[in-house]
């Protein structure tokens, strides 16, 4: 289940993409911390500073009432001198905040020679080193930085997070590493250890410290410590969603970060497979039309086989996995193979693709049913059972429907729709490549042989689609609209 050459390159970002620091936080604990300025900004610092058990230390001649009121609180130490490298003896850090270009350089230039890491405050081309918004629930701690771009972009992540991360954080933290030593001696290695810690800080361990609980969560968790025994695999049968990162569910963010294997298709894009936990391992089991890389029950019998070993796995399918994703067969293997297993639902390319291009799948007085489909059955027939429903007032949404896109429309057109009816075609819905095409049940056919639109297309029919924000769509027979608007 080694991870291949190819797997990698895919979680590979492009440089644009990659950081241009190395997030690392500093030991300053009883340590020197130099803040070198007079006014608001180095006031900003000592309380920055302040939030940590370093030794401050401010240098200035003058300091303004904010800094004087900052140094008193955290009991910084102030020397009221101008700044001379003497002071860098034995610093860990230095600030300077001196709100003025070439002072600040002379404070820079000094740190450098002395080997000391210089911050110059908002002037990030001299900096070593950004500063982060910092969200403390110490021992855990969080930082945001924007590398000096964004400064008020991070402080707006950081309430976000604020308000995710309960302020007993910190204490359920140092509940575990009390438990750290004797969970090492009781819990064997590896995926048992990891589900310990999975449901320490998740179970009723976490609920009782963050309720103020502290005796009971302690109880609880020496109840866990004392229950683990070798557990059974288990498998999470995860939507992806139609590509988009943020169309995940929380949920599945969860079990990314919780799988020892992460079983992905094809159609999964590499930057939501990279969400897993970095040590899991990943395997591709690929399959698209025309070329199956692994047979279903090929990965039935991988699913079994993993669950077995006692492994927590993520079968994680574009889309929803009860939609169209072949779940039964999986479920029906992991059933026989008494390997417990759950659905975490996803959004499907139907809802996707009509949120994209604003389509109203139900509209009162237009369409009160809702068909999904795909164009073949397990026989690789056109499927014909679902013609006559759109004449019922409903919206059809064909799955996996490209190539058989003339029949489909032959055979609606056959159950008596008439050929105008609105027709809209989403390729890679919720990609940032999609694409969007409109136009009418009779030029469907010329789907089939638009060769360049070869990525997941969706296609929706019915009155709904008339209703649709789909203006700059671009025509499903392009010759047609060139002849119309010549005309």
């Amino acid at each position: 289940m080694a991870r291949s050459r190819g797997d990698i390159a895919k979680t590979l970002k492009e440089p644009e993409a990659r950081l241009d620091v190395f997030p690392a936080f500093m030991k300053v604990a009883g340590r020197k911390v130099l803040v070198v300025g007079h006014g608001a900004e180095a006031a900003a610092k000592v309380r920055l500073l302040g939030e940590t058990n370093a030794q401050i230390l401010v240098v200035s001649k003058h300091v303004e009432a904010d800094l004087q009121k900052a140094i008193d609180l955290f009991q910084a130490d102030h020397i009221a001198e101008e700044f001379s490298p003497a002071y860098l003896s034995e610093a860990a850090l230095v600030f300077s905040a001196r709100e003025d270009w070439d002072l600040d350089r002379l404070v820079v230039d000094a740190a450098r020679a002395a080997g000391v890491p210089v911050n110059a405050v908002d002037k990030p081309e001299l900096c070593d080193f950004f500063t982060g918004a910092l969200v403390n629930r110490a021992p855990i701690a969080v930082a945001i930085t924007s590398t000096g771009v964004g400064p008020v972009l991070s402080r707006h992540i950081r309430a976000r997070i604020e308000a995710m991360l309960p302020h007993a954080t910190g204490e359920l933290a140092r509940l575990a590493e009390s438990f750290r030593d004797m969970a090492t001696k009781v819990v064997a290695e590896g995926p048992l250890r990891r589900n310990f810690w999975a449901r320490f800080f998740s179970g009723s361990v976490a609920s009782n410290i963050y309720a103020g609980r502290a005796g009971a969560a302690r109880s609880e968790a020496q109840r866990l410590l004392n229950s683990m025994s070798d557990e059974p695999g288990f498998v999470w049968l995860v939507g992806a969603g139609p590509g988009a990162e943020d169309l995940l569910t929380l949920r599945a963010q969860r079990l990314l970060q919780e799988a020892d294997v992460i079983v992905h298709d094809a159609l999964v894009p590499a930057d939501v497979v990279a969400m897993g936990r970095r040590d899991a391992d990943r395997i591709s089991v690929g399959k698209r039309k025309g070329a199956h890389s692994v047979l279903q029950s090929e990965i039935s019998e991988l699913l079994v086989e993993l669950g077995q070993k006692g492994l927590k796995v993520v079968r994680l399918k574009a889309g929803d996995p009860m939609i169209f994703g072949r779940a039964a067969e999986e479920m029906e293997a992991l059933r026989e193979g008494g390997i417990g297993f759950e659905v975490v639902p996803g959004v499907t390319a139907a809802f996707a693709a009509a949120a994209s291009a604003q389509i109203p799948l139900t509209l009162r007085g237009v369409a009160s049913n809702l068909v999904f489909a795909t164009g073949h059955n397990a026989k690789s027939e056109t499927l014909p059972d679902w013609a006559g429903l759109a004449l019922k007032g409903a919206t059809v949404a064909v799955y996996m429907g490209r190539t058989v896109a003339a029949a489909v429309a032959e055979k609606m057109i056959g159950a008596g729709l008439t050929s105008e009816t609105p027709v809209a075609v989403i390729e890679n819905a919720a990609h940032p490549d999609e694409r969007q095409f409109a136009g009418t049940l009779s030029e469907l056919a010329v789907l089939s042989n638009r060769a360049e639109i070869d990525g997941p297309v969706l296609i929706v029919i019915g009155e709904a689609v008339g209703h649709a924000a789909l203006n700059n769509a671009e025509p499903l027979a392009p010759l047609k609209a060139a002849r119309v608007a010549a005309a």
